[in-house]
This record gives C-alpha cells, structure tokens and sequence, in this order.
C-alpha cells in the first residue's frame, strides 16, 4: 500500500514538472507574442481589416498596404453605388465649356455631375459622425446636410446674383415640404395601405413653428418695402434683414442645443415600445464602411469638386434661361433645388417604405426648417461680410408662395398619421408652384430701387 502511494505521488510529481515546463514555454512564446512588435502589426492589421484603414498613429510596414488600403476606400466610396455613374458629366462639363460654350448644355451637365456628389458628401458625413458621437455628429449634418445648396449660393452671391440666391434657397424649402415629403407620404401609403402611417407629432410642430419663424423674418421685410414705410428708405429694409438673420441664427443655435442635448433623439415617436426600441437599436447599430481620416478626405474632395462644377453651373444660368426660354425664376426654385435634394428625396422614400416615418419627416421637414433657419440667415450674413446687400426680401410673390406652403404642410402634420392619400395632395401642390413659377416673370432689378 504504501508503494503504491509512492509511485502515484511520483507520478504526481512528474506531472507537475511537465505542467511547469508547458507553462514555462508557453510564457516564452507569450512574451514573444506580446513583444512590441508584434502587439503593433496585430493593431496595424486588425483596425485596417475592421474600419479599412491604419490609425494615424501607425505606419504600416509598406507601401502595399497603402495601396490596398486606398484602393478599397475608393471601390467603397465611388463604385458603391449605381447613382455614381453620373460623376462622368463633371469632366465633360468643362470640356463642352471650352469646346462649345453653349450655356444650356453646360448647365444641364454640371446639374447632373453635382446629384451624385450631393449623395456622396451626405455619405461621407454619415460616415465621419459614428466616430464623432451623437452630439458633433449631429452638428456635422446640420453643417453639411445642405452644403450643395450652399456652396451653390455662395458662387452666385460672389457674383451679384443675389436673386438667384433668394429663389434657389425658396425653392429648396418648398421641394422638400412639398415634393419629398409628399413622395415620403405616397410610397409608404403605398406600401402599407392598409393602415396609417404615424409619426412624432411633437417634433412636427416644433419645426412647423420654426418654419412659421422664418416666415416671419421673410414677411416684414417685404412688407416694410412695398409699403414705403422705411424710415430711411434702402437701408432700414436690409439693416432689418442683418438683425432679423442674427436673431434667427441664433435661434436655430438654440434649437440644437435642444435637439442634441434635451433630447436623445427627437425623431423616436413617443409612444413606442420597449421592444421596439430594442430593434430599432440592433437596426441602428452601425459600423462604419470607411475610416475617419478617410471620410475626412472624401469630405474635403466633394466640397472642392462640388464648389467646381456650382461655378460652371452659376456661370450659366442666365444664358440658358435665354436659350431654353423658360424665365430665371423656375430655374432658381424649380431645377436647382432637384440638385441638392436628390438624396434626401431618395432616402426620405426609402426610410417611409420601410414604415420609419419619424426618420422621413426629420430629412423632408428637418432639411426645410435647417435651409430657413440657417441657410437663408447665414447668406445674408456672408453677403454682409462681402459688402452685397442680400436681404431678406425675396418679394411678395415667394413669400406669399411660402407662406401659404408651411401653412398647407403644418394642417397636414397636426395629425401625426399619414396615407397616401396626403401625399398626392403634397405632390400635387408642388406641380401648382411649378406651374406657377414657370409663368412668373420676375421683375428687373431697376424697380425695386424705385421710390415715388
């Protein structure tokens, strides 16, 4: 008995030793794992195979993986999406610019270079704010969320074409309460026409107050004008204007201290589940395609490429409203507005099919109340820096067009249900101010400055 025990605590003994001796080796080929070496080319390849490229605070080991780095960004960026094929028209804008010149066909090119560039900036913002947080990524889209608009207005403020500013930024707010929200409202109702359609009804009326606001801002400067009732007249009308834009800047400023920091996400209806919450979640939780410093870049060559062809197509406006007879207004409010909106009118359809009508609502009314609120207070506010009197005028034809919409669009929103039935309404509304501006002449600069 007693050997036995002798020979099972010797073979205890043994085991033990080889224990020690496996984890001995194994401790070595840990620490040669974790040498500083190899810890940085496990962090080098893991980060590149999850967000697609190195951090900045490592090198890779050559120029390969650069290359490869590079070259999956732009099949990620460019060859993602069918709507890219049209990028082609910007070269060709500027070769039939310098071979032909011809205003209409220059105009009709550079307007189709820009729609793919609006979705891809959009992209490229998305992108960057999952790595920014909900708050700065929420200032980064009201930042860029209508950066084509704006860079298009810029190039026509610089050149005096003041008027050409006003109507492209009216016919922004209109195309998205009426043409994409309608379109929103229809495809849903489509798609479920069994039932109605339901959204935040809160987060509807505080943009249809702020966009009742902006008229307000709008009105009295028109008004102020047509009257004759400015005390010195030329200058109380746009000394009024400068004022009315700081205060409406700054509150839109407030407004989204009040969107990003009161509430987490103002577009969640109100009444929603727990369970639901729960799936919107998983659906949400999104990683991003590209890397930071990436969309950082891809941010920087859409604004440049964009500030390129909105040249050419300033350039050409009056020319082609001669060459197609159709009168600069329609233009401004009608055709450039399709620019800039392309992507929001796709995504706003997109997210009302899937019966996320919160997120439709927040691009549709969101982006009008953004474009009245900031837009249009921030180009009088640059045209003041530039010595041009951009002003808040922008006649009583466009403001009554205005007025008369965000009253149209805040009875339909007081709801909180939609159909289809709605969004032909909206659809059709948009076809009347169509219509409307394509018979409105706008008059000549000469007799505003007329006086009795």
């Amino acid at each position: 008995m007693d050997q036995k025990l002798q020979v099972a605590g010797t073979q205890s003994q043994l085991e033990m030793g080889s224990l020690a001796a496996n984890e001995s080796s194994h401790e070595f080929e840990d620490e040669s794992l974790f040498s500083p070496e190899s810890v940085i080319q496990k962090m080098q390849l893991g980060h590149i195979s999850e967000y697609g490229s190195a951090p900045g605070g490592f090198q890779p080991g050559g120029s390969k993986m650069w290359k490869n780095v590079v070259y999956k960004s732009i099949k990620t960026v460019v060859f993602s999406n069918k709507l890219n094929v049209l990028i082609a028209f910007g070269p060709l804008t500027m070769l039939v610019h310098i071979l032909t010149g011809h205003n209409g066909s220059v105009f009709l090119l550079s307007l189709l270079g820009i729609i793919p560039l609006a979705e891809r900036l959009g992209y490229a913002t998305e992108q960057l704010a999952m790595y920014t947080g909900p708050t700065v990524g929420g200032l980064l889209n009201a930042t860029f969320g209508n950066a084509t608009e704006l860079i298009i207005a810029i190039y026509a403020l610089r050149n005096g074409m003041i008027r050409v500013v006003q109507l492209s930024l009216l016919g922004s707010i209109l195309s998205n309460m009426l043409l994409v929200l309608g379109c929103a409202f229809f495809c849903g109702g489509l798609v479920f026409y069994r039932k109605e359609q339901v959204f935040n009804k809160a987060s509807a009326i505080v943009n249809s107050g702020l966009l009742l606001m902006a008229v307000m801002g709008l009105l009295f400067p028109a008004v102020l004008h047509f009257t004759h009732t400015e005390v010195h007249y030329g200058k109380s009308e746009l000394a009024l204007s400068r004022f009315s834009s700081c205060i409406m800047l700054g509150v839109y400023a407030a407004y989204l201290f009040f969107q990003l920091k009161s509430r987490k996400d103002p577009y969640i209806p109100l009444s929603e589940d727990e369970s639901q919450n729960r799936e919107n979640e998983g659906d949400n939780d999104e990683t991003p395609e590209i890397g930071k410093w990436e969309s950082v870049i891809w941010l920087l060559i859409m604004t440049a490429w964009i500030s390129v062809l909105s040249e050419y197509l300033v350039d050409a406006i009056e020319g082609t409203s001669h060459a197609w007879n159709i009168p600069i207004a329609f233009i401004g409010v009608i055709l450039l507005p399709i620019v800039g909106n392309a992507a929001e009118h796709a995504g706003a359809i997109m997210f009302a099919m899937k019966d996320k009508l919160d997120i439709s609502l927040g691009v549709a009314i969101g982006s009008s109340t953004q474009i009245s609120m900031f837009g249009i207070p921030f180009c009088v506010v640059v045209g003041w820096i530039m010595g041009k009197p951009m002003d808040l005028n922008f006649q009583l034809f466009e403001t009554a067009t205005l007025f008369i919409t965000v009253i149209v669009v805040a009875f339909f929103l007081q709801e909180g249900s939609s159909n289809y039935f709605k969004g032909l309404m909206l659809i059709l509304c948009y076809v009347i101010v169509a219509a409307s501006f394509f018979v409105h002449e706008d008059p000549p600069p000469e007799e505003k400055s007329l006086t009795p």
